[in-house]
């Protein structure tokens, strides 16, 4: 029998094991596949604790140990899985991945990534970039599920980003920010100054329809004629207009269904949202109908200067023109009648959805309904709006028993 290999302290080495002359040990194995691969260490005992993490990978059929494979590579089969995937989705994906994540963490081997590095990027990401917590959730919903791949194809046992987004949550006492509603007086002086302002009077129809049907803004801004019933006053919700980059760097248009079978729906018009509806056709009718053609969609309602439809950042910058401008009147008048001004609280034009919902629940106790015309796919959201609302109302209603009650 062939005596075995010893090291310069005499130990014998196994099958695979030697000694270098540079003073480093290494091993060599074979994976199933036939392939040879090589590790190094600077101690025995360091090289024997790789060999069992080796022998454990290749006992689970896990391969990550003995490749290169990147987290981006890893993103690459992640994506190229997802058909299903709605294209403004996908695009948005791979707009955040490809800013924040490709050319720093993106670039580490999937083996090599832990609980704690994890942790420690998305701090970063926090910290250094300013993340909200939409934007970190958008970052935690495309790696989650990338590392999971990773999991099942075999490439590592576990998934490292498992309790980090939660942990994250909790450490930086992180909550969504809740969109507020305008209150009543909010939203009757905002409509007030837009209706009697010469600058921003030709904003009035648009926002009437927000306020008046609660549809989110791609839905209105890509609302056309022909979803406009008006001897039945109903108008159909069938598709979306999402504004974002696209995978070639531009911004731009693109017509989409909506997310879920919920967004698809017929939202009654009211008879304010009517007349503005028809005020707008005819004032188009003088100046000119838009000329907007997108993936096919044409004859939209609203029109912009050019004739383009209107982009949603425009109608946010319009709201805080119209915000400022207001709340300086309103400060100055208020000043001269020696009373406390009423100023309108900053929103953007999502809040004009979620205000319309809350006045819809003062109003409403069907959930069911207040579902289907919200388009709300879960009915957590619509309960959330409820309670919000009800909330409010109950408070009211206990303010007006001040006195009244005569417990004392």
């Amino acid at each position: 029998m062939a005596e075995r290999r010893k090291d310069p302290k005499g130990r014998v080495l196994k099958e695979g094991e030697s000694y270098r002359s540079d003073g480093r040990y290494q091993y060599r194995y074979s994976l199933r596949d036939g392939k040879r691969h090589t590790i190094y260490a600077g101690t025995l005992l360091e090289l024997r604790e790789k060999e069992k993490t080796i022998q454990r990978d290749l006992m689970d059929n896990i391969t990550a140990t003995a490749c290169n494979i990147t987290l981006n590579q890893i993103f690459v089969l992640y994506m190229s899985g997802k058909v299903d995937l709605k294209q403004s989705t996908r695009t948005n994906y791979n707009y955040m991945y490809r800013k924040y994540v490709h050319d720093t963490f993106g670039q580490r081997r999937i083996s090599s990534i832990k609980y704690s590095d994890i942790k420690k990027f998305y701090v970063s990401l926090i910290e250094e970039k300013g993340f909200k917590p939409n934007s970190m959730e958008i970052i935690n919903t495309v790696l989650h599920p990338v590392f999971t791949l990773a999991v099942r194809d075999g490439y590592i046992r576990s998934n490292p980003s498992d309790g980090v987004m939660m942990e994250i949550k909790k450490g930086h006492n992180w909550e969504k920010p809740k969109r507020h509603a305008l209150s009543v007086a909010e939203q009757e002086k905002f409509i007030e100054f837009v209706a009697k302002s010469k600058t921003y009077n030709h904003w009035l129809s648009l926002f009437t329809v927000f306020l008046g049907t609660g549809c989110r803004v791609g839905e209105v801004v890509g609302l056309r004629w022909e979803d406009c019933d008006f001897d039945n006053q109903m108008i159909s919700i069938n598709h979306n207009m999402v504004y974002r980059q696209q995978d070639n760097g531009k911004s731009e248009f693109h017509a989409t269904t909506p997310k879920t079978s919920a967004g698809v729906r017929i939202v009654p018009m009211p008879e304010e949202v009517r007349k503005a509806l028809l005020q707008e056709r005819k004032k188009q009718m003088a100046t000119g109908f838009n000329t907007t053609v997108i993936d096919g969609y044409r004859g939209f309602v609203f029109t912009n200067k050019v004739g383009y439809i209107h982009n949603p950042q425009t109608i946010n910058r319009a709201i805080k023109r119209i915000i400022r401008d207001c709340n300086s009147e309103e400060t100055l008048k208020a000043e001269k009648e020696g009373r406390k001004p009423l100023l309108i609280r900053d929103f953007s034009v999502h809040n004009l959805r979620h205000t319309f919902c809350t006045r819809f629940c003062e109003n409403e106790t069907n959930l069911k309904v207040i579902q289907e015309i919200m388009g709300h796919s879960d009915i957590t959201t619509t309960m959330n709006v409820y309670a919000e609302a009800t909330n409010e109302k109950k408070k009211e209603a206990f303010s007006n028993l001040e006195g009244k009650i005569k417990i004392s």
